[in-house]
């Protein structure tokens, strides 16, 4: 018997994610949950990401309930999240202990592996998290989000896989979700995660499939030491998506590795989504090839159709390449931040931005704040120039430290304004709904007793994104209509689904 490479399933979470925009119903996903516990996999990822957002925003879904549902019907396998750090699953630092009580209670609503990332690598926002999730015995996995730029490196990543390690996390994952990760530094940075933290660390591998390589990737992590990866149903695979779980387990044969999948058991999900992909036509990302421009750009397939929205939303559709042109330039400018939620739609957001309004010209709030350094620190300094007009945009200081130690305890007056909402039935799970998503949680509370919706049979058609978080469409508001005639436009901009005026003079 060769070396067993355990899988973890993405069909229930990042998937449909990463193709449908989220919109996926449990409905959809329930018939498959026995034959997905019996089928062998290491976990199953189901929840966090951008399910939560969708679930309250779009499928009159509670969240928590879904969490519970996957944990009764699939009770032999691990259920695995995706959680943003110190952000939870919204788009904002949360106080410590909001932190730490939303680990207790997705713990104790069945949840078994908590993949904690951090947008910038901060380590300093994953603490809290990995401490409150190894406080409730559940699996704390510490992640590297890959990026390439020229400061970073295989050695500073194998440092950062240290640095998680000393933190106690349980498994170290590498994730990829612009498929960057090419092959031989796929090989070398398994490799060196092994020799500088122990052969015996858990090495979890998690690749997109957009630029077309990342299968190949997985072989080579695999040969260096590679313990888990990550692949999707092939039915709900490839484009922006994952690799296809059939596909590594073909693959892997007599080659000295092996699964213990059961293809038997995964070929009738395999059936299910077929049947359920085109239900959802209208969510689907017209992107469904292979793009090698993404080694460039370093643009994930899902934020280009999130930028293309933007673009359209401003009658400037055509100035796409314009854009992607933008992109690493603004990242450069910002420190190279990697481009994962929510870095990767503040950067882009600017990018619209600058190619609309002219570079720099406005600032959004959000690119403000991460240039001051509100969100963490970044591997690279910022440019100077940027860093002035950010100060004098926000008011506010530029700051080094831990964002979240600015942060006053927030609990108990989350508690009251949610516990004062019609519909809000008072539970922690209810309070932590609201705390992330205050407006889109208000909304939800008092539809939730008419049921989840199915999105799949309505024909309405909705534009989509990689992530629920509307696209930064601006439009003229009212106020720019009468000032259009001084020469200035201001735009209501929708960004993570706050509206902000932003008033735009023509530059000097």
């Amino acid at each position: 018997m060769g070396r067993q490479i355990e899988v973890t399933e993405l069909i229930l979470r990042d998937s449909h994610q990463s193709l449908l925009a989220t919109r996926m119903a449990l409905e959809d996903m329930v018939p498959v949950c026995e034959d997905l516990d019996n089928a062998g996999f290491w976990s199953l990822e189901c929840w966090g990401g951008a399910t939560y957002d969708a679930c309250i925003r779009y499928l009159n879904e509670d969240p928590w309930e879904r969490l519970r549902t996957f944990r009764k019907l699939m009770p032999k396998t691990r259920l695995q999240m995706l959680l943003r750090g110190q952000n939870l699953l919204g788009y904002r630092h949360y106080e410590d202990d909001v932190v730490r009580r939303f680990c207790d209670k997705a713990a104790e609503n069945g949840m078994d592996v908590f993949r904690i990332f951090d947008a910038l690598n901060d380590l300093r926002n994953l603490e809290t998290a990995i401490d409150a999730v190894r406080k409730t015995g559940k699996h704390a996995q510490g992640t590297i989000c890959y990026t390439v730029s020229p400061l970073h490196t295989i050695e500073a990543f194998v440092e950062m896989a240290q640095r998680l390690k000393d933190m106690g996390v349980d498994s170290i994952c590498i994730k990829d979700m612009a498929a960057l990760l090419k092959p031989q530094p796929a090989y070398d940075l398994v490799k060196g995660i092994k020799e500088k933290c122990g052969e015996d660390t858990l090495v979890h591998v998690h690749c997109h499939a957009t630029t077309g390589v990342t299968l190949v990737s997985y072989m080579k992590a695999i040969e260096a030491g590679a313990d888990i990866v990550d692949t999707s149903v092939s039915s709900l695979s490839l484009g922006s998506g994952h690799n296809p779980t059939e596909a590594l387990v073909e693959m892997l044969e007599g080659t000295g590795f092996e699964t213990r999948l059961d293809l038997e058991r995964i070929k009738p999900v395999n059936e299910h989504f077929a049947k359920i992909r085109p239900r959802y036509r209208q969510f689907m990302s017209e992107f469904t090839g292979v793009d090698t421009e993404i080694f460039k750009s370093q643009i994930p397939g899902g934020m280009i159709s999130n930028m293309e929205s933007q673009l359209k939303g401003q009658g400037a559709g055509d100035r796409l390449q314009e854009v992607m042109d933008e992109v690493p330039r603004v990242r450069a400018d910002c420190g190279y931040p990697p481009l994962v939620t929510p870095s990767s739609q503040i950067v882009g957001t600017q990018a619209v931005f600058n190619v609309i309004m002219g570079k720099y010209q406005t600032l959004t709030s959000e690119f403000a704040d991460l240039v001051l350094g509100y969100y963490g620190s970044t591997l690279g300094e910022k440019d100077p120039k940027v860093l002035a007009l950010a100060e004098e945009r926000q008011q506010k200081p530029p700051i080094t430290g831990r964002p979240a130690d600015l942060l006053k305890p927030e609990w108990e007056e989350l508690r009251a304004e949610a516990s004062a909402l019609e519909g809000c039935d008072g539970s922690d799970e209810d309070v932590l709904t609201f705390a992330q998503f205050p407006q889109v949680s208000t909304k939800f509370f008092k539809t939730r007793s008419e049921g989840p919706k199915n999105l799949g049979k309505d024909p309405v058609s909705t534009a989509a994104t990689d992530t629920p978080a509307p696209a930064a469409a601006g439009k003229p508001g009212e106020a720019g209509k009468a000032a259009a005639d001084k020469g200035t436009v201001t735009y209501v901009v929708s960004l993570y689904g706050q509206e902000h005026q932003v008033t735009v003079s023509p530059a000097a």
